[in-house]
């Protein structure tokens, strides 16, 4: 099953942590403790354009709050 992980970096000028964490468990995601911020867990094998896709939402859904990310899916 997929997993997508989530790295974020905060911009002092921009969102606070907690509405970006608002933003992201409304998408699905839970807080990570393992070196990431956040990881969505699909339930099932996903397509790379699968992956893709759902990074494009993530970029529309924190657009104009000041945030940089890095995802990273791997397959447990």
């Amino acid at each position: 099953m997929t997993k997508t992980f989530l790295l974020l970096q905060l911009d002092s000028e921009g969102a606070p942590y907690s509405e970006i964490a608002d933003v992201l468990e409304n998408m699905g995601f839970r807080e990570e403790t393992e070196g990431y911020d956040f990881v969505y867990d699909w339930g099932r094998d996903v397509t790379v354009q699968e992956t893709l896709s759902f990074a494009d939402r993530i970029q529309l859904s924190l657009r104009g709050k000041r945030v940089c990310f890095r995802i990273e899916s791997t397959e447990a």
